[in-house]
């Protein structure tokens, strides 16, 4: 039977997400002066993003936090990766929609929620405006 929107919503709650939801978008809090998660179902995939802030224009400091991502992504990430996406840092997974599950669900999640807890501070240190 083909996944929907609703089952990504009966997932999210069986992790304990706390969410909104407006058609076939979820906000997902991710806790107090942090980036908020938002998952989209648009079959046959399921994108999960954040955007992290935006891409200094300083040649040096674009260097600094570009190098910087891409060892977090090496290092850190199985499930999501960092991006640029119209001058802005963001952090994104994507799921097949026809296989996801909560386990699938769950692993992209708390690859994001780990890269916000560590990775966000050194981030902006280095040359978010």
């Amino acid at each position: 039977m083909p996944r929907t929107a609703d089952d990504i919503e009966t997932y999210l709650y069986r992790l304990n997400r706390t969410f909104d939801r407006q058609d076939q978008t979820f906000i997902i809090s991710t806790g107090v002066d942090r980036p908020r998660i938002a998952l989209q179902v648009a079959d046959p995939v399921v994108v999960i993003r954040v955007v992290i802030g935006k891409i200094p224009t300083d040649e040096k400091r674009q260097i600094a936090l570009l190098r910087q991502v891409l060892e977090f992504n090496a290092a850190d990430l199985v499930h999501a990766s960092y991006g640029i996406d119209n001058d802005q840092l963001v952090l994104s997974a994507g799921e097949e929609l026809e296989n996801v599950d909560a386990n699938e669900l769950s692993a992209s999640l708390n690859d994001i929620d780990l890269a916000l807890t560590r990775h966000i501070g050194k981030l902006h240190e280095l040359a978010l405006e």
